[in-house]
């Protein structure tokens, strides 16, 4: 892991980012955290747009790899 690898990552960003490599639903990761589905989605969203991913689970991977969840 690289030491000037700043984590882009906001806390909730990293908490929903977490459930969901937990295999947790939309649904479900809202429930858990106390927010709206639509609140969720734009999380993972922002999480996947600044990790540059593909998907929540590859956005997941890259923050795991990079020791940021």
């Amino acid at each position: 892991m690289a030491l000037d690898d700043n984590n882009p990552l906001s806390k909730k960003e990293m908490s929903a980012l977490k459930l969901a490599s937990e295999g947790l639903k939309t649904q479900d990761i809202a429930r858990s955290l106390f927010l709206s589905e639509g609140t969720v989605r734009n999380y993972l969203s922002e999480a996947i747009s600044k990790l540059d991913a593909t998907n929540r689970v590859d956005a997941a991977r890259i923050a795991k790899q990079k020791g940021w969840l």
